[in-house]
C-alpha cells in the first residue's frame, strides 16, 4: 500500500491512502487520522488500510479524489528519530577527495543522529532560499516499528514498515568546517525533504531483496538530466546492517527513520537561488513508486501563490466533508444503539417475571 499525509492546518496532517499509480487518494479517517497512529498499532491498523488500498486500486473506494502532491507534508510529519547511515563507501571516498574530512571505511557501517526538526514536503522551498553551497543527498529511508536493543540484521529488516525517499540537504562548505573542528553536523544540515508517498516494501515486487532496492535515482537540475545513480550498486551495508547498528545499544521506537546514504558516482550538484531540482526514484520499467521531489528556488509569483491558496482551500473543504460524514455516521450508530436498548427495555420477554402479590 501507499500512504501520504495531506496538509490540514495541524502539525501532523491528515493520513491518506494513495493508489498504486499515484492518481487517486482517499482519506483514512475511519481507520486513523495520522501515520504515527498506524505505526504504533501496525498489526491492527495496517490490514484495514491495505483493504482500503485494494478498494482504491479497484475503483471501489468511496469519496476518492485526485491525488495532488502539492498538498503533501512529509509522510511522517514528526518522526521519533532520524538516523543517517552511510551504506555506500564510494560516496565517502568522493567527499574525502573533495577535502571533506569524512571518516575512513570501518568494519561496521557509519551512523549519525540527525535533526528531524525541519522536514519539508516534496514542493516546499522557502527555507532553502539563499543558502550557500546547497547540495542534495537523495537516499532511500526505512521507517520502523518498535525494535529492541541489540537486534540482529534479520530482526531489523522485520521491523521495516515503510520505505520513503528523502533528500538530506547539506551545506557543503559549512560541513567541511564542522567536521574539521571535530563537531557533528548541525548547521550544515538545514532540512530533510521528502517525496510525497511512503510505501510498504511489497510495492517493489522483485526490486526489494535482503534490505536492498533495485531503483534508479534520476535528478534533473533546471530541466537538465544528471547522471543516473543505482541505489543497489555499491551498497555495502544493507538496511538490515544499518538498522541493527542503530539499535546496537538502545531500542528504537516506532516512527524512527534510518537512511541508507547517497550512492557514489553522482555529479556534484550545487544549487543557488533560481535553480530547480527534481528527484525521482524509479523502477526498471520507469514506474515512480514514491512520486518525485520537485522544488524550485525561484520566488513564487502572485498568480502561483493564489493558485496554491485555492488548492489549500479545496483540500480543507474535502477534509471538512470527510469529518462531517464521519460524525454523522457515528451519531447514526449511536441513535441505532439507543433504539435497540429502548426496544429491549420494553420487551416483556427480556424483563424479569412479575411477582405474584397474592399470597
Amino acid at each position: 500500500m501507499k500512504l501520504a499525509t495531506y496538509r490540514d492546518g495541524s502539525r501532523d496532517g491528515q493520513l491518506v491512502v494513495v493508489s498504486r499509480d499515484l492518481s487517486q487518494a482517499c482519506f483514512a479517517t475511519g481507520i486513523a487520522t495520522r501515520l504515527q497512529q498506524v505505526l504504533d498499532d501496525w498489526n491492527f491498523m495496517a490490514p484495514q488500510l491495505e483493504a482500503l488500498s485494494q478498494a482504491l486500486n479497484q475503483n471501489r473506494a468511496r469519496h476518492a479524489f485526485s491525488f495532488d502532491t502539492r498538498q503533501c507534508l512529509p509522510p511522517l510529519a514528526r518522526p521519533a528519530a532520524w538516523m543517517a547511515g552511510e551504506g555506500y563507501p564510494a560516496h565517502g571516498a568522493e567527499l574525502r577527495a573533495r577535502e571533506v574530512p569524512m571518516p575512513e571505511r570501518l568494519s561496521s557501517p557509519l551512523m549519525r543522529m540527525g535533526g528531524g526538526e525541519a522536514l519539508l514536503g516534496p514542493n516546499d522551498t522557502p527555507l532553502l532560499r539563499g543558502l550557500p553551497g546547497l547540495e542534495p543527498e537523495p537516499q532511500l529511508v526505512a521507517c520502523l516499528g518498535d525494535l529492541p536493543a541489540d537486534a540482529v540484521p534479520s530482526q531489523a529488516l522485520d521491523a521495516v514498515r515503510l520505505l520513503m525517499v528523502v533528500n538530506a540537504w547539506v551545506l557543503r562548505p559549512v560541513q567541511q568546517e564542522e567536521l574539521a573542528q571535530g563537531w557533528p553536523a548541525l548547521h550544515s544540515r538545514p532540512a530533510l525533504q521528502f517525496a510525497p508517498v511512503a510505501i510498504t516494501p511489497d510495492e517493489l515486487p522483485g526490486a526489494w531483496y535482503l534490505g536492498r532496492a533495485a531503483l534508479q535515482i534520476q535528478m534533473h537540475r533546471n530541466g537538465r538530466k544528471q547522471p543516473l545513480l543505482e541505489a543497489r550498486d555499491g551498497m555495502e551495508w544493507s538496511f538490515g546492517d544499518l538498522i541493527a547498528e542503530a539499535a546496537r545499544r538502545r531500542p528504537l521506537r516506532a516512527g524512527t527513520l534510518v537512511g541508507a546514504g547517497m550512492p557514489g558516482g553522482g555529479a556534484v550538484v550545487t544549487l543557488k537561488d533560481g535553480d530547480s531540482l527534481r528527484i525521482d526514484f524509479k523502477l526498471a520499467d520507469g514506474g515512480s513508486p514514491f512520486g518525485a521531489i520537485d522544488m524550485d528556488l525561484a520566488e513564487p509569483t502572485s498568480a502561483v501563490a493564489e493558485e496554491d491558496d485555492a488548492e489549500v482551500e479545496e483540500t480543507t473543504d474535502a477534509l471538512d466533508d470527510a469529518r462531517e460524514a464521519r460524525e454523522a455516521r457515528e451519531l447514526r450508530e449511536l441513535r441505532e444503539a439507543q433504539d435497540v436498548d429502548e426496544q429491549n427495555e420494553g420487551d416483556p420477554a427480556d424483563s424479569e417475571p412479575a411477582q405474584n402479590l397474592e399470597t
